[in-house]
């Protein structure tokens, strides 16, 4: 971002908790790397099971990480959980992944990661960020990849106050084009903050919805879900539940 200005120690600290990222929202303290570590180890393990014969593994991740790009970290993400687990799955001896991703917010780091390659497949729903949402720079329909990646990244941005029946048209859609590609193995970015109970929601997708949309990705192929964004802590149990109960996946909400 400075482009060979000098570097300068910001003296307000909100300030200086963007000294390595490219916003001053995702702060780094004490324990931070054992959690942003921990939710990375996660997706591994996910993606191990999946690798290893399982239909559905769900990594319960936090810190989330989808809006981490190649060289730089942000919005509330440390590292890529997804891409790490899709990379996995492809050392593991996949031959083409595809990522979903349907937290509210376009994953502009997995978008970024694997914009220029053709074995990983992105689509990803979410809020128009011409609309004025984050990431802002990202997640508009024309980015459709480059070079030997070109076809394989698809957006679909949504306006404000969508709600089930636009939501999961733009899943199907999506689905449909991943199909097409005939994925070893799919790795959702499970955002929970398109749901109308999360205070941050700019979506209205209901659970409903959400058990919808589980079915339709389950369809696909053996599935990573990677928890994304989703902030109401009443609700998220029970929609990451019915997200992942399509064919007796028997993830269940916690008491």
């Amino acid at each position: 971002m400075l482009a060979g200005l000098p570097e300068r120690a910001p003296p307000a600290v909100h300030g200086r908790a963007g000294l390595f990222c490219y916003d001053t929202m995702t702060l780094v303290g004490p324990g931070s790397w054992a959690a942003i570590r921990g939710a990375a180890d996660a997706a591994l393990t996910a993606a191990g099971l999946i690798s290893s014969g399982g239909r559905l593994a769900y990594a319960l991740c936090r810190p989330p990480g989808h809006h981490v790009t190649r060289r730089a970290y942000g919005g509330s993400c440390y590292l890529n959980n997804a891409a790490i687990a899709a990379q996995a799955l492809l050392a593991a001896g996949a031959h083409r992944i595809a990522v979903l991703d349907i937290d509210a917010h376009h994953g502009n780091g997995t978008q970024m990661i694997f914009y220029d390659r053709a074995d990983v497949w992105y689509g990803s729903l979410h809020v128009d960020p011409g609309a004025g949402w984050f990431p802002h720079y990202a997640g508009y329909p024309e980015e459709r990849g480059h070079g030997e990646g070109e076809g394989f990244n698809r957006n679909r941005p949504l306006a404000p106050g969508t709600g089930d029946d636009e939501w999961l048209a733009a899943v199907t859609a999506l689905c449909d084009e991943a199909q097409a590609l005939e994925p070893n193995a799919v790795v959702v970015s499970l955002g929970l903050d398109a749901a109308a109970s999360d205070p941050e929601s700019p979506l209205c997708v209901t659970e409903a919805g959400y058990r919808a949309a589980g079915r339709l990705v389950a369809a696909l192929a053996p599935t990573v879900l990677v928890q994304e964004g989703g902030y109401d802590l009443a609700s998220l149990g029970g929609l990451a539940a019915v997200s992942g109960a399509a064919e007796g996946a028997g993830l269940r909400a916690p008491s």
